[in-house]
Parts: C-alpha cells; sequence; structure tokens
C-alpha cells in the first residue's frame, strides 16, 4: 500500500511538473510584475503559485509547450473584477525588460493604465513570435525601438495615447505583415518613412497628433489594402499626391490641420471610394474640381479653412450623396447651387466666404 502511495505521488509530482510553466518564464513573470503598481482591483492577487498557466490574471500559455504565449492586461475592461470594484484600472510602473525573457510571447496587451510609464524595452524586438504590442492610453514615453522590424511576425502595433517621442523607425517597412498601426497622440517627429508602401497588408494608418514633418510619400498609395490613413494634426506639407484618389478600398482620409499646400486632387472627387474626407486647416488653393458624379459618395467632405477659390462645382448636385460639407473659412463666390444635398445645409457651412450667396445665404 505504502508503494502504491509512493509511486502515485511522484506520478502527480512529474504531471504537476510536466504542466506547470518553466521556472524561468514564472521568474520572468514575477520580475515582469515587481516593476508595476496596481492598487485598487488587485489583479495581480491570483499571481501565486508555482503554475503561472493556470488561473493567473491575464496570462496564457500554449497547450503543447507551456511556455506563456499571451499577457493581456487591460484597464478598461468588462471582466467582473473591474465590474465589482465599478471603477476602470490604473495602474503605475513601468515595463520590466524582463518580460523579453518570455521568449514565446505572441500578444503582449498592457492597455489603458493611464499610469505606466517609461519606455519600450528595446529587447522587445527579440520576441520571434510576437504578433500583437498593444500599449495604448499609458504614459509610455521614449522612442519606438529601432529594430522594431525585426519582428517579423508583428500584426498590430498599438502605442496610441501615449508619450513616445523621437522618428518613426525606418525598419517599421521590414514588417511584411502588419495590418493595424496606431501611433496616434504622441510626440513622434521626423518623416514618414518614404518606402512605407512596402506594408502592403496594412489596412489601418493612424498617425495623427504628432509632430511628424515632410511630405506624405507617394508609396502610400501602393498599399492595396489600406483602408484608413489619419495624418491629421502633424507638421506635413507639400501637395497632396493625386495617386492617393485611386486607391482601391481608401474610404477614410483625413489630412486636416497641417500645411498642405497645391490643389485638390481631382481624384479625391470622382468617385475615388472615400467617405470621409477631411482637408481642412491646411493652405491648400486652387478651386474645387468640377469631377463630381454617380461614384462620389461622403458621409462627411470638410474642406474648410483652406485658401480655395472661385465656384462651387455643379457636378457636386451629381453626387450620389454628400450627408456632412464644410466650405468655410475660403475665398469661394458666386451661387450656391440648388438642390441636394444644399437643401439640408446649415448657412455655417458655407459662412466666411468671399462672396457666395443663395440659401442657404443670402440670396443673390
Amino acid at each position: 500500500m505504502g508503494l502504491v502511495f509512493l509511486v502515485s505521488v511522484l506520478l502527480l509530482s512529474v504531471t504537476s511538473a510536466v504542466n506547470s510553466c518553466p521556472p524561468s518564464d514564472l521568474a520572468a513573470l514575477l520580475a515582469f510584475k515587481s516593476a508595476l503598481h496596481e492598487p485598487y482591483l488587485g489583479i495581480f492577487n491570483s499571481w501565486t503559485g508555482t503554475d503561472c498557466c493556470h488561473n493567473w490574471y491575464g496570462v496564457s500559455c500554449d497547450s503543447t509547450t507551456r511556455r506563456v504565449a499571451d499577457i493581456n492586461l487591460r484597464g478598461e475592461s468588462e471582466d467582473p473584477i473591474f465590474e465589482k470594484a465599478h471603477r476602470s484600472g490604473y495602474m503605475t510602473g513601468s515595463i520590466s525588460p524582463a518580460i523579453c525573457k518570455l521568449e514565446r510571447l505572441s500578444n503582449i496587451v498592457i492597455a489603458d493604465w493611464k499610469g505606466i510609464s517609461g519606455e519600450i524595452p528595446a529587447c522587445i524586438t527579440s520576441l520571434p513570435y510576437l504578433r500583437i504590442l498593444d500599449l495604448i492610453a499609458n504614459r509610455i514615453s521614449g522612442p519606438i525601438p529601432s529594430e522594431i522590424g525585426k519582428l517579423k511576425l508583428l500584426r498590430v502595433l498599438n502605442v496610441a495615447d501615449n508619450l513616445i517621442s523621437g522618428n518613426i523607425p525606418l525598419s517599421i517597412v521590414n514588417l511584411p505583415g502588419l495590418t493595424h498601426l496606431d501611433l496616434s497622440n504622441n510626440r513622434i517627429s521626423g518623416t514618414i518613412p518614404r518606402d512605407i508602401g512596402k506594408l502592403r497588408m496594412l489596412s489601418r494608418a493612424l498617425l495623427s497628433r504628432n509632430m511628424i514633418s515632410g511630405q506624405i510619400p507617394s508609396s502610400i498609395s501602393n498599399i492595396y489594402r489600406l483602408a484608413d490613413l489619419d495624418l491629421s494634426v502633424n507638421q506635413i506639407y507639400g501637395p497632396i499626391p493625386e495617386s492617393l484618389g485611386k486607391m482601391p478600398v481608401l474610404a477614410t482620409l483625413n489630412l486636416d490641420s497641417n500645411r498642405i499646400y497645391g490643389r485638390i486632387p481631382a481624384s479625391l472627387l470622382g468617385g475615388s471610394g472615400l467617405s470621409i474626407l477631411n482637408l481642412s486647416r491646411n493652405s491648400i488653393e486652387g478651386y474645387i474640381p468640377d469631377v463630381f458624379g454617380p461614384r462620389s459618395y461622403f458621409t462627411a467632405l470638410d474642406l474648410s479653412r483652406n485658401k480655395i477659390r472661385g465656384p462651387i462645382p455643379k457636378s457636386i448636385l451629381s453626387a450620389s450623396y454628400i450627408g456632412h460639407l464644410d466650405l468655410s473659412y475660403n475665398h469661394l463666390c458666386g451661387r450656391i447651387p440648388a438642390g441636394s444635398p444644399f437643401n439640408h445645409l446649415e448657412a455655417s457651412s458655407f459662412a466666411y466666404n468671399d462672396c457666395l450667396c443663395g440659401l442657404p445665404l443670402r440670396t443673390c
């Protein structure tokens, strides 16, 4: 009986060891945890014992290797731990370089904690299996690691709403599978890499509210899958590439609040597939191209606060739909066309031009 009991204990020990995460991963997670302070929800209370693959909040392991594969910690969540506390999360501290010892990491989500500071560990570029890096809405500073292009499997890079500075790394164009890039609302400067068109799988490029300068690279138009491009509130100058209006799936183009000059490319208005186009608060000159047609469908078209002159083109009446239209603060002149969409717009859409007349403004 004693021998059977001893064998059972030994088998249980071996099975437990096999199913547990490796000691190296356990040590790395505990070092990662020690650099963070979460005072309200107690999300790290479950990080006890020797098996980090079992019931550790936000930690998942590969079912075969038992290596840590995911760290998923969000400060905005519908998880019961948040609902019970009736609050969102708040965490301070920094992301320890110990996270780089978790060599099989696929997803890193440390998002919406508002108070996590410090820099992105440069060693994070040594994680060959990384697919998602989501650090949105913290207080992370310093640069994006210059060798980010080593992460050949990376699909999502989201560091929006932080204090990140420096340039967009040139190596970023070496991420063949990148689909979602969000660097918005940081302190990033420098130019957009000229070869950004190499990111052929990219569907969203959100770079707004930074200090990015230089011109819009024409290679962007090589990104076949790009649906959303937001470069607003930066220091971008120069003309708008005509080729942007020929992109097959581009639906949203926000270029407002920059230093863009030149004319509006006709390709943007004559049935490009764009549904949201915002060119406001720039130095765009010339006429509004008279190229609207049945394929012109805009839920929002904002050309306000530029230097556009001449009349409102009559072809705009042939657009299949224009929801919101703002032409205010320009040098437009002449009669406002009668009919849709102008019969549902307010005077503010046409205010502060040189000599526009007709409904909803004064009669001509």
